[in-house]
């Protein structure tokens, strides 16, 4: 047999070459473990939409899953036209930086020098305070009429009229609340300062510089191609969500894009295209709650991660973004009822993007139980700050209910686990030695926190 001689240049050859096939398949492998994460999601109704994975300014994986149009077979794509909801307030906010850098307003000055009647409880408000929710202002859109009202097309005069009359709910700057309301004055304060319609202003200030060419504020009468149709996901079927006016959202939510543009917006955040390196560590500077200026900023042994996400009628959306590591996570999603899983696909997709641990997701398995067993579990349960979780039984059914939030029935996986199907979160009983119920222990978004039985 004759063998083959290799000098250096051969030998170096062979080596970049098995380094590319790793790097090939390198990829192959966690492009193939995005796709098989979001197929489990997708199939248990986690998620319908599209999901973008880029690292360094590129996309590393995209696909989309599910239908943008159920009614007329039509997929998601890149350029599917979502709503944004709240990640609006990235935009809102930005807006406003972009002012005060052309001298047109002062992040330090009461919010009266712009509002035209402007209640006397507003003058210590600042637009600082909106930006990072602790104004105290309360939230419109948590009033019990809202959902009802959001058909209607409203004007902005009136959407502040829901609100403008209202006790604060604390003294401006000694708390953190997060309220719809802030952003909608800041909508208004844009209007005033620069003389243009607010998505005027967002469309030439921001869209067009980063030519995001398929993002806009969303008009319910205007043809919109590739627009998504939101959805409610129901264990028998699937429905059209609520009609919602967009007037109702405004510069609190009312903005639509696509996952590469909003590719393009991350883009452009990690250069600081828009504002100054100083308005940019500004906005995503945390304050109260963790939450700098549209955003929710977070930092663990591993990582900065910025994030924020949105909720409206039939959407449900997420972005994820990490720039110490130059790496985002978009989740745009059209089943209204899949909000509470985001997190946690949003989560173990960025465990995959860096090699961590994560695990599928998998359908809880409901056992029979019997109910008497319930009364022991029944009473008030302590996580402090008070945080409080009550659990009440009725006709034989176990339910879990938050202050201010309605009861959500509780499915048991055993006689001590139960979880929840309207969303991502677990409950585990605690027992002392002589089998009392002492605790409740709650499982959601890969923490575990114990409360203690006061009641």
């Amino acid at each position: 047999m004759k063998v083959l001689k290799c000098n250096y240049t051969c030998v170096f050859a062979l080596v970049m070459f098995f380094l590319l096939l790793s790097s090939i398949v390198g990829a192959q492998t966690i492009d193939s473990r995005f796709d098989e994460y979001m197929n489990r999601a997708a199939k248990l109704g986690r998620f319908n939409g599209y999901v973008l994975v880029a690292r360094d300014g590129k996309t590393i994986f995209g696909k989309g899953y599910g239908m943008a149009n159920f009614e007329e077979d039509v997929p998601a794509t890149p350029q599917t036209k979502f709503r944004l909801a709240s990640i609006t307030k990235g935009f809102t906010a930005m807006a406003v930086m972009m002012l005060q850098e052309k001298g047109k307003l002062d992040l330090q000055d009461s919010i009266c020098k712009y509002l035209n009647g402007c209640p006397d409880a507003w003058k210590p408000v600042t637009v600082r305070r909106l930006l990072n929710h602790t104004s105290g202002i309360s939230d419109y859109a948590a009033a019990p009429d809202f959902m009802r009202t959001i058909s209607l097309p409203v004007t902005i005069d009136e959407l502040i009229g829901n609100f403008r009359n209202k006790p604060l709910q604390f003294a401006p700057g000694e708390n953190f609340a997060y309220s719809n309301s802030n952003y909608i004055l800041l909508g208004q304060i844009i209007e005033k300062v620069s003389g243009q319609p607010f998505d005027v202003f967002v469309r030439e200030n921001i869209f067009a510089p980063l030519n995001m060419k398929n993002s806009g504020y969303d008009d319910n009468t205007a043809l919109l191609k590739h627009r998504a149709i939101g959805y409610i996901n129901r264990s028998d079927k699937i429905i059209n969500a609520r009609y919602m006016d967009m007037s109702n959202a405004y510069a609190a939510g009312g903005l639509y894009s696509t996952a590469a543009d909003l590719l393009l917006w991350n883009q452009a955040l990690d250069a600081g295209r828009l504002v100054s390196k100083k308005s940019l560590e500004e906005i995503f500077t945390p304050g109260k709650g963790g939450v700098g200026y549209g955003w929710f900023i977070n930092r663990d042994a591993n990582r900065l991660a910025i994030f924020q996400g949105g909720l409206n009628s039939g959407f449900a959306v997420s972005i994820f973004r990490y720039p110490e590591d130059r790496a985002c996570v978009i989740l745009l999603n059209n089943f209204e009822n899949a909000a509470p899983h985001l997190p946690r696909i949003g989560r173990d997709l960025t465990a995959i993007l860096f090699n961590e641990k994560y695990e599928l997701p998998a359908e809880s398995v409901t056992v029979k139980v019997d109910a008497k067993i319930y009364d022991a579990y029944i009473g008030e349960y302590d996580f402090g700050q008070n945080r409080i979780i009550t659990i009440s039984k009725e006709d034989g059914k176990l339910f879990a209910q938050r202050a201010g939030a309605p009861p959500n029935e509780m499915f048991p996986e055993s006689e001590t686990r139960f979880f929840l199907k309207v969303a991502d979160v677990g409950f585990g009983f605690v027992k002392d030695g002589a089998g009392k119920v002492t605790g409740l222990i709650l499982y959601a978004n890969g923490q575990e926190m114990k409360g203690n039985k006061v009641k």
